[in-house]
């Protein structure tokens, strides 16, 4: 496992996250298509907010379990809390410093079909 450092555009909000990128996954459920946004899971242990908690809003909608974070200074998305995994985070890799996701095998998920 390997530790990366990622952040929003501004910088406000800086993370990091332990990981051996198992998998990325795609989304098509209405928010994950609109972000556009390639994940990697972490468990909850696994992710660590260096700063910028503060700066940070949260985005529920449907059934209100998800939370999407988003920096409200530059907008972007850095992560968000699961929905049906909840101690666990999606982590928008295109945040990563320094990180290109080439090779690693990439899954969609159905968040579209999702109850």
């Amino acid at each position: 496992m390997g530790i990366y450092y990622g952040a929003c555009h501004c910088r406000a909000v800086t993370f990091e996250i332990e990981t051996d990128f198992p998998e990325l996954t795609t989304c098509d459920c209405s928010i994950c298509r609109r972000k556009n946004a390639l994940m990697v899971k972490v468990h909850e242990r696994q992710i660590k907010i260096l700063s910028g908690e503060d700066v940070l809003s949260t985005y529920t909608f449907h059934a209100h379990t998800a939370q999407h974070y988003f920096c409200s200074v530059c907008g972007i998305y850095p992560f968000h809390r699961k929905r049906v995994t909840p101690d666990y985070f999606g982590v928008n890799v295109y945040c990563l410093d320094d990180f290109d996701p080439a090779g690693i095998p990439v899954r969609a998920t159905d968040g579209i079909g999702m109850e």
